[in-house]
């Protein structure tokens, strides 16, 4: 198994005997919650769809795997989503085999997607990778495999002296305590169960990497193990562990 970075997605190849395009979190329809809000922009639809299907022609995959929150309206579907999605997820599946994991913004997608389409929020294995949203426990059939989650939307922030330096999607790439997640106690001869937390897609989504581990709101963020968790950006560029981030309260 092999994983490629794309930055100007964000986006992973995953290639395996087949090759997978993986993203998370495109929260189409965003744009008529932020108005609700008192925040006002167009329609980014379609440039986002554009930017993945440029993503598509250029990797060639054989399957387009969407970890969730695909629609961002909960508990319903705005009129927004209503006349977008469709013509969008035609779109893609008319350039590539779609498999969707859905999240918790994804409620009422199912009328939009063929059956083959669907697998468990849960999560499953294909092609030797553990794929699932990440807002619920995993299914403990994960164990021993990279689990690749979206979700937590991680954004990597770096301050000097004067402010933020740097402001990026990232990913986290941690160990999980099995047991607490209601998976199998972890033996010293088991194969590893990590767990690659993805950036969203969407380009207005983002979420402080120390505050995913600080105050974490899913059960995978509640049980990762901190001293085995290290930080990628978008790009690939390792970054290096967790603990090089946090700032020193000593200061």
């Amino acid at each position: 198994m092999n994983l490629e970075f794309i930055g100007d997605g964000p986006a992973l190849v995953v290639t395996g005997d087949e090759r997978h395009l993986v993203v998370a979190d495109l929260h189409f329809g965003i744009e008529a919650d932020l108005a609700l809000h008192g925040l006002h922009f167009r329609s980014r639809s379609r440039a986002r769809m554009e930017r993945l299907l440029s993503i598509v022609d250029r990797y060639d995959p054989d399957v387009l795997v969407l970890l969730g929150d695909v629609k961002h309206s909960i508990p319903s579907i705005t009129r927004q989503e209503y006349y977008e999605l469709p013509r969008i997820l035609e779109t893609l599946r008319n350039r590539v085999p779609l498999l969707v994991f859905p999240g918790n913004h994804d409620t009422g997608i199912e009328r939009y997607l063929r059956p083959a389409e669907i697998r468990a929020k849960e999560g499953a294995i294909i092609d030797g990778v553990a794929y699932l949203h990440g807002h619920m426990y995993p299914s403990p059939s994960l164990a021993g495999h990279l689990m690749i989650i979206g979700h937590h939307h991680p954004l990597l922030s770096l301050h000097d002296d004067v402010g933020c330096a740097l402001q990026s999607p990232a990913y986290l790439r941690a160990g999980v305590n099995t047991g607490k997640l209601g998976m199998p106690e972890q033996k010293e001869s088991d194969p590893p169960t990590r767990a690659l937390f993805m950036p969203a897609f969407n380009e207005i989504a983002g979420y402080d990497i120390l505050q995913i581990v600080k105050n974490p709101t899913s059960p995978l963020s509640r049980h990762i193990n901190p001293d085995e968790t290290e930080i990628i950006l978008a790009d690939g560029t390792y970054i290096g562990p967790l603990s090089a981030v946090i700032p020193d309260e000593s200061d």
